[in-house]
C-alpha cells in the first residue's frame, strides 16, 4: 500500500501541524547537522532523538533523504573518502537498530539539484522553477572538470562498501536521479541521468537493499516511457520511494509547475503505481511559491505543499487506490 510521506524538518513546525491534518502520518527527514543542531545521524543517540520527536508528535519517521552529512569526499574520491564510508555504514546501521526502513540518497558530484532561476512566473503568478542549459554558468566548479566515468569508479565503490551494510541493516536505498539529468553539468560527470544508469548501478551491487528513487518528473525528462521504466523497476521489486512531481519541457529546458497541470501524466503515473501494487512512501515534491509566501526555499513553500498533497489524495480516491 502507498504511504504518504511529508518532507518534514527535524524540528516541529507549521508543517508538522499541516501535515498532522491533512492526515499524513509518514515523515521524511535530512537530518544533516546543520539543520538539526545535532550531530550527523551516524551518532545514534542524535538520530534517535529525531526518531522520538517525530513519534511524540504523531509522526513514524520512515525514511532519510538527501546527503546526511559532507558526502563530497565520497563523491569526488578525496582524500579521506574511507572514513566518509565507515561513518555511512554505521548510519545505515543506526537506521537499522531504530526501525528506519528507507534511505534516499543521491551521486551528484560537485554540484546538487540545479535551477538556472528560480523566480519565474507561473500559473497565477507563482513562481516556479526553471532549468535552461543556456543560462548556466561557465565557470568551472572548484573541484574542476570530473569525467563520467571518475564519479562512475566513486560510485561503484561506494555502492560495494555500502550495500551489504544496508541490507544487513533492513534499510533500503533509494537512489535519486541527478536533477537536472544531464551530464556532465558545469564540468562534472553525472551517472544517474539515463534511465541505463540505474541498471548499472542495481547490477554493481546486487541487493534487495539497492534500489530506486522514482522521481517521476526526472524520469520524465529522461526517457519518452517513464511509465516502462517504472513497470521494469516494479517487476525487479527496485522502487524503494516515489517523488510526486510535474515539469514541462525537456531535460535541458524545461519548468517546474503545479501537480495540477498536465493531467493525463500526472494521474495515468498514479493509476499505474496503483496497478503494480507499490508498497512504498510517495511524496509530493518541488512545488510553486504562492502569493503571500517568501521564496527562500524555491520547490518547497508551505502552501503550495498542502495543495500538492489534497491533489494527490484526491486522484488516490478518485482513482480508489488505497492508502495510508
Amino acid at each position: 500500500m502507498l504511504k504518504l510521506a511529508e518532507f518534514l524538518p527535524a524540528q516541529p513546525d507549521r508543517l508538522w501541524d499541516w501535515s498532522r491534518q491533512m492526515g499524513v502520518r509518514h515523515a521524511i527527514c535530512k537530518c544533516a547537522p546543520e539543520l538539526t543542531g545535532l550531530n550527523p545521524p551516524w551518532d545514534i543517540d542524535a538520530l534517535r532523538t529525531i526518531q522520538r520527536r517525530f513519534k511524540e508528535a504523531g509522526f513514524t519517521l520512515h525514511g532519510l533523504e538527501g546527503d546526511q552529512f559532507d558526502m563530497s569526499r565520497i563523491k569526488l574520491g578525496l582524500p579521506g573518502w574511507e572514513e566518509d564510508i565507515v561513518r555511512y555504514q554505521q548510519m545505515l546501521r543506526n537506521m537499522g537498530e531504530l526501525g528506519i526502513p528507507l534511505l534516499c540518497y543521491n551521486f551528484m558530484a560537485g554540484v546538487g539539484w540545479h535551477r538556472s532561476a528560480s523566480d519565474v512566473p507561473g500559473r497565477g503568478g507563482a513562481l516556479v522553477t526553471r532549468f535552461r542549459v543556456t543560462e548556466m554558468p561557465t565557470e568551472r566548479l572548484p573541484c574542476g572538470d570530473v569525467t563520467e566515468e571518475r564519479v562512475w569508479e566513486n560510485f561503484e565503490r561506494f555502492l560495494r562498501a555500502v550495500v551489504p551494510a544496508a541490507e544487513q541493516a533492513g534499510v533500503r536505498m533509494g537512489m535519486h536521479p541527478d536533477d537536472p539529468p544531464l551530464s556532465p553539468l558545469r564540468g562534472v560527470g553525472r551517472v544517474l541521468s539515463r534511465p541505463e544508469g540505474f541498471v548499472r548501478a542495481l547490477e554493481a551491487a546486487p541487493s534487495p537493499a539497492n534500489a530506486v528513487t522514482f522521481c517521476q518528473a526526472n524520469f520524465q525528462l529522461m526517457t519518452d516511457d517513464a511509465a516502462g521504466w517504472a513497470r521494469r523497476f516494479a517487476a525487479q521489486a527496485k522502487i524503494a520511494y516515489i517523488h510526486y512531481r510535474n515539469v514541462r519541457g525537456q531535460a535541458d529546458d524545461f519548468v517546474e509547475t503545479f501537480h495540477d497541470e498536465n493531467l493525463p501524466g500526472m494521474v495515468g503515473m498514479v493509476r499505474l503505481y496503483g496497478e503494480l501494487g507499490l508498497d512504498v512512501a510517495i511524496r509530493v515534491d518541488h512545488v510553486p511559491t504562492m502569493a503571500g509566501e517568501d521564496n527562500a526555499m524555491p520547490g518547497y513553500g508551505h502552501a503550495g505543499r498542502l495543495f500538492a498533497m489534497g491533489y494527490l489524495k484526491g486522484v488516490l480516491q478518485a482513482l480508489e487506490i488505497p492508502y495510508e
